[in-house]
């Protein structure tokens, strides 16, 4: 076959592939051109989740007659004063974003610079169908209407409308988070999603656009080497969520999804989150722009720094710095020597000096029990001076006379009591077994679950009130498209307006819990299945953020009957040795290990 040209119809058709992909892909490129033309204020419309229009709506420079119809041609852009593409510093230069939509949409464009006339410009798929003066305060209007209406192929893959309007909320928090400086509004189907009013703060746009409980759950983040800055908000590690999409990250007011800076986030939390559970963070990096490539891909989602270790560092130190100087009460990470500690045996002490310490109260704060004998029948410690600042024990314990039981039957032993709130101490004929009881009763009530469902026999508790939790109206949109399959496992709810669920009933065997805390979680784990696969397929998900907040929480109280219970069900139950985030639910310390430790062996 020769080599031939293509028509200008079927060039626009590729163009319009390359930066078109959905609605979504036309809004962001209209946004990004209304922050570019100086706006204070944007507003888009959408209908069928931007199916049928997206409108988006400015109070920017303008745009003058010739300079409409010069917009509308391939390579014509004003975000590059001159040939230095590698310094751009607006939003973007695509030349061709505006006739590529027009080429597979019917596109309307009504702009007006301040003292002149308004002039609008009609293109119906690449066609120009009218042109003429039109009334409008000055800025600029863009309607995007049929979008690949003559283009069934690409129509037809097309996500539903739902789909496609999470897509577009999304991109327009990205860019609104991007830009406080600036007011965004977001209308679907005549109904307001997203008010924010411009002048206000970062962390103040997060919290709007996220979860307002994000400030009372977040730290600030400031960094500053050399010419880079760092700043944003940092969801403390309790506050995390089940999925990777609450993380939103800039590069001089650029929303990026860059490898190096996710990883760089997940390092940072790296000692304080399980392996299945996600920050929230918005970082911005603002920087030289001869520092970083953003022409990296086409729709500038991705960066190359000029030294990524550095940018990586950065985001490390920033945030555990933030996290310890702000978070400190949520998150400790434990001493590097915590576990080596177990196999030193201490310095034997100068005989010079008593057992106190002949240095002060140093000494005092490094033993772990004043050294005392309680006397039979007394009731006070002889020998301890209560001036002394010893701190408050964390172990309790009750009685517990019930002899060993053989290893055979029962290898996790007897309870004996309980440490920090958090660690079940057992006594086993051969050692000594530690059990974290959070992580051991979350995979009982996992595997009870599975045989739960499997069976088709999932048992609901109606609570006493109904409950409202409050979502943003896409995590609704999931939870009440899979009310049905939800309701299989013991979870009954409904919609509740726009933003709201209200839930009725939970699975009986979770047992009173928080109930805002696992609807939230849900509507993660929804978000990040493939609409393909059915609930039920994906059953291990579910049923596994479901165990999670129907386990005995570390800091609860449990008695030698309670332990003694969990001991005995981890034994008969399959998986028991692992919680669900794949971490030891149990360790035991043989015997000869502990005799090691007091040098017996």
């Amino acid at each position: 076959m020769s080599i031939r040209r293509l028509p200008n119809s079927l060039i626009n058709r590729i163009a319009a592939g390359e930066v078109v992909e959905r609605p979504a892909s036309a809004l962001k490129e209209l946004v990004e051109n209304a922050i570019d033309a100086g706006a204070s204020q944007i507003n888009i419309r959408l209908e069928q989740g931007g199916l049928d229009l997206v409108q988006v709506s400015d109070n920017g420079c303008g745009m003058s007659r010739e300079d409409i119809s010069l917009a509308l041609e391939r390579h014509a852009t004003s975000k590059l004063p001159d040939e230095a593409i590698e310094l751009v510093t607006t939003m973007g230069f695509r030349g061709e974003a505006l006739p590529s939509i027009a080429s597979v949409a019917r596109m309307t464009i009504e702009s007006r610079m301040a003292g002149e006339d308004g002039w609008s410009r009609v293109i119906d798929h690449g066609e120009l169908v009218h042109e003429g003066p039109t009334a409008i305060p000055p800025g600029t209007k863009v309607r995007v209407e049929q979008l690949f209406g003559k283009v069934p192929a690409r129509r037809k893959f097309l996500r539903t409308a739902r789909s496609e309007y999470a897509a577009c909320t999304d991109i327009v928090r990205r860019l609104a988070m991007a830009r406080p400086d600036i007011g965004f509004t977001l209308e679907h189907q005549g109904r307001k999603a997203i008010a924010v009013q411009a002048g206000e703060t970062g962390p103040e746009r997060v919290a709007a656009l996220t979860s307002r409980d994000l400030r009372a759950n977040s730290v600030g983040v400031d960094l500053q080497r050399e010419e880079i800055h760092l700043t944003g908000v940092a969801g403390l590690p309790t506050y995390n969520r089940g999925v990777a999409d609450h993380q939103f990250l800039f590069v001089n007011g650029r929303p990026v999804k860059d490898r190096l800076l996710v990883g760089a986030v997940r390092g940072a939390y790296a000692e304080m989150l399980a392996r299945d559970r996600h920050p929230v963070v918005a970082l911005f990096i603002d920087m030289p722009p001869e520092l970083v490539d953003v022409n990296v891909h086409p729709a500038k989602t991705e960066v190359r720094f000029r030294e990524p270790a550095m940018i990586r560092g950065m985001i490390v130190s920033g945030l555990r710095k933030a996290l310890d100087e702000g978070g400190f009460r949520a998150v400790q990470r434990p001493a590097e020597s915590a576990l080596s500690n177990w196999q030193r045996e201490p310095a034997a002490p100068d005989p010079q000096t008593n057992i106190f310490g002949g240095q002060g109260r140093a000494n005092v704060a490094q033993q772990p029990y004043p050294s005392a004998q309680m006397h039979e029948g007394a009731s006070t410690f002889s020998g301890f001076d209560p001036r002394e600042e010893i701190a408050p024990l964390m172990g309790r314990a009750e009685e517990a006379a019930e002899p060993v039981p053989d290893a055979g039957r029962h290898p996790l032993g007897i309870a004996r009591g309980q440490v920090a709130k958090t660690y079940i101490v057992a006594e086993a004929e051969d050692g000594l077994v530690i059990v974290d009881q959070h992580a051991a009763h979350e995979r009982l009530v996992l595997e009870r679950m599975r045989k739960a469902v499997e069976g088709g026999t999932v048992a609901s508790q109606a609570l006493l009130m109904a409950e409202v939790v409050e979502l943003d109206e896409n995590a609704c949109d999931r939870l009440e498209a899979r009310a049905a399959e939800l309701s299989d496992f013991g979870l009954e709810m409904e919609r509740f307006g726009p933003t709201a669920m209200l839930v009725r009933a939970t699975p009986a065997m979770l047992g009173a819990g928080d109930v805002k805390e696992l609807v939230t979680d849900l509507a993660d784990e929804l978000g990040a299945f493939d609409q393909a696969l059915s609930l039920k397929e994906r059953i291990d998900h579910v049923a596994s953020t479901m165990a999670c907040h129907g386990s005995v929480r570390a800091g609860r109280v449990l008695n030698v009957a309670e332990m003694n219970a969990l001991l005995r069900e981890m034994e008969v139950t399959p998986h028991s040795g692992q919680c669900n985030h794949g971490r030891p639910t149990w360790v035991k310390l043989a015997l000869e290990d502990v005799e090691k430790l007091f040098g017996r062996k």
